[in-house]
């Protein structure tokens, strides 16, 4: 069964989605979000719902921990805030959620998200150590309106198997783009399969992306 990590205060709250939602998923929650980064690594959870007012610490903080740190930015997190506006939705988009809920939760959309997210995300292999560089690549591939593209882009992580980067093409989960390394000309890696995408941020959408042939060179051997 696929688990769900909240993070959230209300405790009253967090038994309403643990009753909503444990016919599906494993529910483990808590209410100190200082402990939110260590249950997200222990447990390695499927997907995170995070609440963003929490008394002396910031949501937003959180949100960016999950997203930035290398053992937990594969994993989705849906914002379920009972701030309203546009402008706080866009902001935890920038800063990588993969959702947003007002409360009260529309828990069928939610459940709905979720499906979603099980159907699409899949995990680069957790045995692999994954490190924080930026290599420039160029992808080149079909996007999701059947057109060719091509353009530069710069890793956010590597691992010996695949890479994360942010890219303004629109690509569909499972689709296959071929990889080229840029900084020593344009030395042909391989083709790599999109295994993971999240929400647009500035930068574009940020893909996951893992080899299915390798016969170049690459920065981890």
């Amino acid at each position: 069964m696929r688990k769900v990590l909240i993070v959230d205060d209300d405790e009253a709250l967090r038994r309403l989605m643990r009753l909503e939602l444990s016919d599906d998923y494993e529910i483990i929650d808590s209410g100190e979000p200082e402990q939110g980064l260590a249950l997200a690594l222990e447990h390695r959870p499927d997907a995170i719902l995070l609440d963003l007012r929490m008394p002396k610490y910031s949501g937003y903080d959180l949100l960016q921990t999950f997203t930035s740190f290398g053992h937990t930015q594969m994993i989705p997190v849906i914002v379920v805030s009972g701030e309203a506006g546009g402008q706080t939705k866009e902001h935890c988009k920038q800063l990588g959620a993969a959702g947003y809920f007002e409360k009260p939760i529309d828990f069928e959309a939610l459940r709905a998200c979720l499906h979603k997210i099980a159907k699409t995300h899949r995990y680069i292999p957790r045995s692999e150590v994954r490190v924080r560089l930026h290599v420039s690549l160029k992808l080149q591939g079909t996007d999701t309106h059947g057109k060719s593209f091509e353009e530069l882009v710069t890793t956010e992580d590597v691992s010996l198997s695949g890479f994360l980067c942010a890219c303004t093409a629109e690509l569909a989960a499972a689709s296959v783009v071929q990889v080229y390394l840029t900084s020593n000309g344009r030395d042909y890696v391989g083709k790599a399969r999109v295994v993971h995408l999240s929400s647009k941020g500035v930068s574009g959408r940020s893909y996951g992306c893992r080899f299915v042939e390798k016969t170049g060179p690459w920065v981890l051997q």
